[in-house]
């Protein structure tokens, strides 16, 4: 905790002119490798005219880039990959929508810049059966296995359902939110859960499909991750971010990907929970 305080307090203080360079082999390269996966929108997506990555961590990240003076450089992976590719030094860094978890701080830190949600949703035309958030228990829920949504879920259904004397959640683990919403679509589930940052976007692109149901479960943050012991790199970024808040371009960007709810205040160092 003396160390999470000691960086929040260095990150108010670093201003334009006292931003962390970048280390010396990312300014000679003249780029910052950034591993991602585009299957996250509104964070991390293709445009489907184009196939060109697009998103809020897209142009993030190319904005941080820019204020560090190099580019950004790409690099598609899986998501099992990610954090073993910037722990091996593959990559420089994930921009992905990856959540700053503890468990994965054995290999990676994480420069927090977005909240999130764990959010339930149903199919709109089951809306009326799920008035609140209690009458999910007893049903099958969907969710990324890959996330923490399986231990949200757990504790929530333990904590409400239980308390309540309404039967468990039942949790069945799928292959990411999109394979999640596609089994609820296909009435194999009841209900599916992934971030609030994602359901404004997804129920533009489908409307009339998809209804949310009471309020987040939980507030996570997620990070921009670097090697555990990249602090070089962590300080760069982070004295980034903090110009791109002041300057009012994260505001923008915020807007422009129906993000404005889930926006940080400060940047902050492996805070998440």
């Amino acid at each position: 905790m003396k160390k999470l305080a000691f960086l929040t307090c260095l990150l108010g203080l670093i201003g334009p002119a006292q931003a962390a360079e970048l280390p010396a082999a990312i300014k000679a390269r003249g780029t910052i490798i950034a591993a991602i996966v585009p299957n996250y929108p509104p964070l991390d997506l293709k445009d489907p005219a184009t196939s060109e990555l697009t998103g809020f961590d897209v142009e993030l990240g190319t904005a941080i880039a820019a204020k560090l003076g190099v580019r950004i450089q790409w690099q598609e992976t899986s998501f099992e990959q990610m954090v073993s590719a910037v722990g091996t030094g593959r990559v420089d860094v994930v921009i992905s929508g990856m959540s700053d978890l503890p468990s994965r701080r054995g290999t990676a830190s994480f420069v927090n810049y977005l909240r999130s949600g764990p959010q339930f949703f149903v199919r709109a035309a089951r809306a009326a059966e799920f008035p609140d958030m209690l009458s999910l228990c007893g049903k099958t829920v969907g969710a990324s296995r890959r996330t923490s949504y399986p231990r949200e879920i757990a504790r929530w259904s333990e904590e409400t359902c239980a308390a309540a004397g309404k039967p468990a959640i039942n949790f069945v683990g799928t292959e990411g939110s999109a394979d999640a919403r596609t089994q609820l679509r296909q009435g194999r589930i009841d209900a599916a859960m992934q971030g609030n940052e994602t359901l404004p976007y997804i129920m533009g692109l489908e409307p009339n499909t998809y209804h949310p149901v009471g309020t987040p479960i939980a507030t996570q943050l997620m990070g921009i991750a670097t090697g555990k012991d990249a602090t070089e790199l962590q300080q760069a970024i982070a004295g980034a971010l903090t110009e791109l808040i002041a300057d009012g371009t994260y505001r923008r960007l915020l807007d422009k990907w129906q993000l404005t709810a889930n926006a940080i205040e400060r940047v902050t160092i492996n805070a998440g929970q």
